[in-house]
């Protein structure tokens, strides 16, 4: 491999996400509990979640409108005030949640950096993963950091664009298969497979990959291997 730039998903391969996701999502089932299962709920919620992407895109912000919409359909537009003031409050909290490394990222940026351009290529709000990379202090590993609305073929081909590299001078480490390594390697990059214990029912995919440029790790330690 020819690398020159790796990039780094950000949720759930830098630091901890979708777990806040869960907790509130349990805690959004408990505040509806007299008006629904919580299976009714979550399929609900992530019925309205999906539906939004166009409008809302990814993060916290369209998760809060989200929740609140399920709530009034489930509730028929019958929904307290109070209620819908937890769940803004839910809302803030995960906004306002501390940034948990995962293990072993500070360690291999610091091995990394020098040798590779390293580059953050997330996607979802602007201020909140400009504010969650903010608190992780991982900014000064950081060559670059891309912020896309959705992570397609197009949106990573203006990336290597931008960087001024080939498509396979490009290394993408994330633990979404639908979004970090499936659209990497369709433009000819290069991807490493991070698996997160949990992921959004929305970036699952059941195809297997085979592919000369795709790895799979157990740890991000793990790509300190391939290089």
């Amino acid at each position: 491999m020819n690398i020159k730039v790796i990039a780094f998903d950000a949720d759930d391969t830098l630091w901890v996400n979708e777990p806040y996701f869960r907790q509130t999502e349990e805690q959004f089932c408990i505040l509806l509990q007299q008006y629904a299962s919580e299976h009714e709920l979550q399929r609900e919620l992530l019925k309205i979640e999906i539906n939004n992407l166009g409008l809302y895109g990814y993060g916290i912000k369209g998760f809060i409108l989200s929740m609140l919409e399920a709530a009034m359909n489930i509730t028929q537009n019958t929904l307290s005030i109070a209620i819908v003031n937890q769940i803004i409050d839910l809302g803030k909290q995960m906004l306002n949640q501390p940034i948990e490394l995962l293990d072993g990222v500070e360690e291999v940026l610091e091995k990394l950096k020098g040798k590779y351009r390293l580059v953050v290529a997330t996607k979802g709000d602007l201020l909140d993963q400009e504010r969650k990379l903010k608190k992780s202090g991982l900014s000064p590993y950081f060559h670059h950091i891309e912020i896309m609305s959705e992570k397609d073929d197009a949106n990573y081909l203006k990336l290597i664009k931008h960087l001024d590299i080939r498509p396979d001078e490009l290394l993408m480490v994330g633990n979404s298969l639908k979004s970090d390594i499936m659209p990497v390697l369709n433009i000819g990059g290069h991807a490493v497979h991070v698996p997160y214990h949990i992921t959004w029912a929305h970036e699952q995919i059941e195809d297997s990959i085979d592919n000369e440029r795709f790895k799979s790790a157990v740890t991000i330690k793990d790509i300190l291997a391939y290089l």
